[in-house]
Parts: C-alpha cells; sequence; structure tokens
C-alpha cells in the first residue's frame, strides 16, 4: 500500500523534506521492474540499447527544461546557480557535458549516433514524457518547476546501484562507456541544495507544500511511464510501437 501524500496541515520545512524523501522511497523508479531487470543482469544487449536510445531523448532535453526555469527566475543569485545545470549537461565548449557522455554510452552500446540523435526511433511514450517534463516547468508555478527538479534526491542511490551492477553483470560494457555517472555524483547533491533552499523559502503554506509534493509525484511518474513504456515494448509482451527502435535478433 503506498501513501496518498495528502497534508493534512503546515508542515515545517524539516517535515516537509521528510515527506519529499518518502516520495522518492516508494515512487522513484528505482523501484521499477525495467531498472530491476538491469541491475540483475537480465537484460539482453537490445533491451540495453532500447534504454540508452530512449533516455536519450530525456538527457537531451534537460539544458532546455532547465533554461526554461532559468528564463523564469528573478533573482540573480539563483540564476547564477542554476545556469551550472546546462553547462553541465551542454558542456562548455572545452569538456564535454551530459549529452556528450551519455551519446558515448549510447555508442559504446554499439547503437549509430546520428540515429540516437535524430530520436527518430524513440518509443512514442518516451517523446510524449519529455514533452510532458517541459510542459510542467513551462506551464506551473515556478516554484512547482524547481521542485520538480528534486529526483535529483535520489538519484546518487540509482547511480550507485546501476554501475556497480552494469560494470559486475554485463561484461562488454566497460567502466568508460558509464563516464555519464560519475560527475553526477557530485552534480546531482549540489543541485538539490539549491532546489531544496528555495523550497524551504517560498512552499510555507499547507497549500504550496502540497503544490511541491505534487510536483514531485508528478515528475517520479513520469520517469515511471518511461520506464512502463520500455518494458511493454521489449520486455513484456514485447510489442514495440511502428517506428520505434527495433533490436537485432541476436542483440
Amino acid at each position: 500500500m503506498t501513501t496518498d501524500f495528502r497534508l493534512d496541515r503546515t508542515l515545517l520545512a524539516t517535515e516537509l523534506e521528510d515527506v519529499l524523501r518518502q516520495v522518492g522511497a516508494e515512487r522513484y523508479h528505482i523501484r521499477h521492474p525495467f531498472h530491476r531487470l538491469m541491475v540483475e543482469g537480465k537484460l539482453t544487449r537490445g533491451q540495453m540499447q532500447a534504454w540508452a536510445l530512449n533516455r536519450y531523448c530525456y538527457q537531451a532535453a534537460i539544458p532546455r527544461k532547465d533554461a526554461i526555469i532559468l528564463s523564469r527566475i528573478e533573482d540573480r543569485p539563483l540564476r547564477l546557480a542554476w545556469r551550472e545545470r546546462i553547462l553541465d549537461h551542454d558542456g562548455d565548449g572545452s569538456s564535454p557535458g551530459g549529452i556528450e557522455r551519455w551519446m558515448h554510452l549510447a555508442t559504446g552500446l554499439g547503437l549509430d549516433a546520428d540515429i540516437v540523435a535524430s530520436e527518430r526511433l524513440a518509443l512514442p511514450a518516451t517523446r510524449f514524457s519529455v514533452g510532458a517534463y517541459l510542459t510542467l516547468v513551462e506551464k506551473r508555478s515556478l516554484l512547482e518547476a524547481i521542485a520538480s527538479s528534486l529526483t535529483e534526491m535520489f538519484s546518487p542511490q540509482v547511480i550507485g546501484e546501476r554501475v556497480s551492477a552494469i560494470l559486475q553483470r554485463y561484461p562488454y560494457i566497460e567502466e568508460g562507456t558509464l563516464a555519464y555517472f560519475k560527475p553526477r555524483l557530485t552534480q546531482a547533491p549540489r543541485d538539490v541544495d539549491v532546489a531544496l533552499a528555495f523550497v524551504r523559502e517560498h512552499a510555507r503554506t499547507r497549500e504550496t507544500q502540497q503544490l511541491v509534493v505534487d510536483a514531485l509525484m508528478t515528475k517520479c511518474q513520469i520517469l515511471w511511464t518511461m520506464l512502463d513504456a520500455l518494458h511493454f515494448s521489449y520486455v513484456e509482451p514485447g510489442f514495440v510501437p511502428p517506428g520505434a527502435f527495433v533490436p537485432e535478433a541476436s542483440s
């Protein structure tokens, strides 16, 4: 039985953070069957390729998402802090960012870079999910947009589990292929500090705190939906939508 997460009173800042962490404990995609299969070493190369190709759509949208949020921030110090997120994923022209490192992962799994970058073989549900996230940060309040980023509170856990399991259970994947993940172990906690400080300052009523909790749940649902689509298409029942990526028979 999952928690309803409806607030019946105004919470202290520490209590609100506890609720947000409980949302992650129950609803973050580390609990999804597709992720569990991955860390148990039970996915084929083709299923891993499908994951990398589809997740690229999300990775490529992250700096666009953060640019939308940045454009809505009036406070200059917060803008300067938030700008780091865009550099983390787009790179700064002298060192690769997260998008480039994710492409290295995808090509390391045997995918063609141009096909991955085109996103044309991504699942329809992937594209809809990414679009839903961009719409969230554009149309909802700035508080909700920033709160939705707090899934980063939980990412170090999933990264730690995922990287060690992949290196142990998928011998064709080398440590360098997973270079995307190491910087995130320091970038994500830094970003969480900024977002949490904003939430603590601006979510001081039951109504605004509920908006924060709901925004985080929505983001968790978006990430969960992406894995739902992967599981349906490439695991069980294995129905790939027309026009989407089809692994080679031997993969």
